[in-house]
């Protein structure tokens, strides 16, 4: 298999191979067990270094499409279609500690401070208005700039809608798809999110958590419609989601109807040189959500949720009502910090840091 690499392209040649190659095992070119291409012959092949195919199948690696087998080479693992058959063994996992989970990113106080003197001057009194609904249009087309260039999702602002955190945005989320509807969370889980649920009236099942994910035998026994997930390090568990157990987790909604809730909270301090695919890149039916309480401070409580197209006009005429809780300053603030780059900047420093930490 020959792989052409755009050297004049702006996306680096690491990511088009890894991009490439990601496309043939899910196509199933190279099938599960498959033993994939040698780095030197791939080297060879698309005219690159060794070095730039160890990258991409470094990536491969991490998100769970192919392992490395000392002495032997790269294998895939990525699997679809095939979750039926075997029983699952008993998976243990180390859970999490509360400290971990609170740890400080130290995003920059003085940046901070700074950007907030900017937004004051620039803005002057328009930070005494009322927020738009849906939130202000600055932070909306600032993260829809953002998530392109992060995950590779491509959205439009009107999709964006902007929250004091997470949990409103749970108890939007329950308004929105109905509270006649069977909620699945992953066990463990953080705990808020089961006692939102509980607040907010719904039924809710607690499915047991493999190493890959949640176990398909719990999956398939649920008599849920909405799966609320953390893909990547799920609290308190630790685990994260492999490539495959996501694509089971998109034909399980698929089958019922139903929606997939992926709340993607600590996605940015992977220590991978590449974000994880979001589960909403690869299906319509997933609401996606995210907060700055982890990239900036457990202070500021603001969230954001990304919802399918085909859920606007719902959510519109049964929410478009309620007004944005978050002032527009903090709105402002996070729109200059995306904007100017600092936001992107210090994730990229706490990933730097991270992966020096594992070696």
């Amino acid at each position: 298999m020959k792989y052409l690499i755009n050297k004049s392209s702006a996306k680096s040649a690491y990511m088009q191979l890894y991009e490439l190659i990601r496309r043939d095992i899910v196509n199933r070119v190279y099938p599960y067990g498959a033993k994939l291409p040698s780095k030197r012959l791939l080297a060879d092949e698309a005219e690159i270094s060794v070095i730039t195919v160890e990258h991409a199948y470094s990536i491969l690696c991490d998100e769970g499409y192919a392992e490395s087998r000392q002495r032997s080479g790269f294998y895939v693992i990525y699997k679809e279609g095939e979750f039926h058959s075997a029983p699952e063994t008993a998976q243990t996992f180390s859970v999490v500690t509360k400290h971990q989970h609170n740890t400080k990113t130290d995003f920059p106080f003085s940046v901070l401070a700074r950007t907030m003197r900017k937004v004051l001057l620039d803005y002057n009194e328009k930070i005494l208005v009322k927020s738009p609904n849906h939130g202000c249009a600055e932070l909306r087309f600032a993260i829809c700039a953002y998530l392109i260039r992060s995950n590779g999702i491509s959205v439009a602002p009107e999709q964006i809608i902007i929250g004091s955190g997470a949990e409103y945005l749970y108890s939007l989320i329950v308004q929105l798809l109905g509270k006649y509807r069977i909620y699945a969370l992953e066990s463990p889980s953080y705990e808020k999110i089961r006692r939102v649920y509980q607040a907010n009236g719904v039924e809710y099942e607690l499915l047991k958590l493999g190493g890959d994910g949640i176990r398909t035998a719990e999956l398939e026994s649920s008599n849920a419609s909405v799966l609320h997930i953390t893909p990547f390090n799920s609290y308190p568990s630790g685990i994260t989601a492999t490539a495959s157990k996501r694509r089971e987790y998109i034909r399980w909604a698929k089958e019922r109807n139903g929606y997939i809730i992926e709340d993607n909270y600590d996605s940015e301090f992977t220590v991978s040189t590449k974000n994880e695919d979001p589960v909403f890149s690869i299906s319509e039916n997933v609401i996606y959500l995210n907060t700055f309480s982890k990239t900036i401070a457990p202070s500021v409580r603001v969230g954001y949720m990304v919802l399918p197209e085909h859920l606007l006009s719902v959510f519109e005429s049964k929410l478009g009502f309620y007004s944005c809780t978050v002032p527009v300053f903090e709105q402002y603030v996070l729109a200059e910090l995306i904007n100017n780059g600092d936001f992107e900047r210090h994730i990229n420093r706490v990933r730097r840091a991270r992966r020096k930490g594992e070696k």
